[in-house]
């Protein structure tokens, strides 16, 4: 700074700034954010499962009460081991808040498919963004594994998990 500019005052370096920019900070406060994680699931599909059977190998409840407008990213994580698998399932979040009679698809579902004998192990992940909430309570997230062609082999779900970040959609609250 100059001595022609003695009357300029940078926001981040006088007392004016410092007020304005706790004030941002302060207004960033009334909307917190959410980390939750749900604890480790595993489920077996046996060798000749039906087309159709379903399987849930983890949930995770979730209270956005303390939010305005919610905003949430939920992320699917597992171990999958396949033993002689042959066959095609599909994994999809569905959500079950307090009033609701039965739980709703959030986001696409996502497949997993062998098409040739298989003995291994390997990673499975996911996210989705579920910014459609009109509720501002508690929310059950919960996977569903479904078997979409006739299964050979075995296959195993480990270390199912789901976590989940959540804030307001906006910078500040309603």
């Amino acid at each position: 700074m100059n001595s022609n500019s003695r009357y300029y005052h940078d926001d981040e370096c006088d007392s004016c700034g410092r007020e304005k920019k706790a004030k941002r900070e302060k207004k960033e406060d009334l909307c917190p954010t959410i980390i939750k994680c749900s604890t480790p699931g595993a489920v077996t599909i046996p060798t000749a499962t039906i087309v159709g059977t379903s399987f849930t190998p983890t949930s995770l409840t979730l209270n956005t009460a303390c939010l305005c407008n919610p905003s949430a990213k939920i992320e699917f994580t597992s171990n999958i081991v396949a033993t002689a698998f042959t066959g095609s399932i599909s994994f999809q979040v569905f959500k079950q808040c307090v009033n609701q009679f039965t739980p709703v698809p959030v986001g696409p579902a996502f497949s997993y498919t062998e098409l040739v004998a298989i003995t291994e192990s390997s990673t499975f992940s996911f996210f989705i963004c579920d910014c459609d909430s009109c509720f501002n309570d508690c929310c059950t997230y919960t996977v569903v594994v479904t078997v979409n062609a006739i299964t050979v082999g075995v296959l195993t779900i480990n270390n199912a998990t789901l976590g989940a970040i959540a804030t307001c959609q906006t910078t500040g609250c309603c």
